[in-house]
């Protein structure tokens, strides 16, 4: 089985799936777990509020299936709601557990004059520390992001960050261990920088 793109019903699925082929990763959209549990690579894309999603992964039994997909250090990228997903808990509309697969929460962005919420259009990252899979990124590099919250991962040396400003925040917007590889952006819609991402992502399957 090939990369199967996760679909519980939230996400930009066939641009999601555009963007593999035109960097030669070939998927299947699937809402089925057992198609997704015999998948080489998970994509969990996602637009829209972290409880509906939570809600639909479980519904279905997805949520199951990511969890024991990473935790078997199989190929998996996370886009936007899907890295969020991955994190303990959101403090959208309340507070609500995610997956936890790492730890963390998801919080909203504070509101500073002259920063509209949600955090809007391109924005350039930069690789943290360490800066692993990103160590080739050629800044500034500008990937398109639209969200109201943003992960705070708590401290862990075996995570590689990549970073973005806004609203006063310098933010996670994208983070790799090991085979997994999650951001919070939309490389689907960033062009050639988001190829750059999609690359990676096809270097582990």
């Amino acid at each position: 089985m090939a990369v199967v793109i996760v679909d519980y019903g939230m996400g930009n699925l066939r641009s999601v799936q555009k963007a593999l082929v035109r960097v030669g990763v070939a998927s299947e959209i699937s809402s089925d777990p057992r198609v997704a549990a015999a998948a080489t690579g998970l994509v969990l894309p996602g637009v829209g509020a972290f409880k509906d999603a939570m809600q639909r992964l479980k519904a279905s039994h997805l949520d199951e299936v990511v969890r024991q997909h990473l935790a078997a250090d199989r190929p998996f990228l996370g886009i936007c709601l899907g890295m969020q997903l991955l994190f303990a808990s959101s403090t959208e509309d309340g507070s609500h557990p995610g997956l936890g697969v790492l730890a963390g929460r998801v919080i909203r962005f504070p509101s500073v004059p002259g920063c509209k919420v949600p955090h809007m259009g391109w924005n350039t990252i930069r690789p943290g520390q360490p800066p692993g899979p990103w160590h080739d990124l050629v800044e500034p590099t500008w990937m398109y992001f639209v969200h109201g919250y943003y992960c705070e991962p708590e401290p862990n040396p075996s995570l590689s960050l990549l970073l973005c400003d806004y609203a006063g925040v310098s933010f996670c917007a994208g983070l790799a261990r090991s085979r997994m590889l999650a951001v919070q952006f939309h490389p689907e819609k960033s062009q050639g920088a988001g190829q750059y991402i999609l690359h990676k992502f096809a270097t582990l399957c």
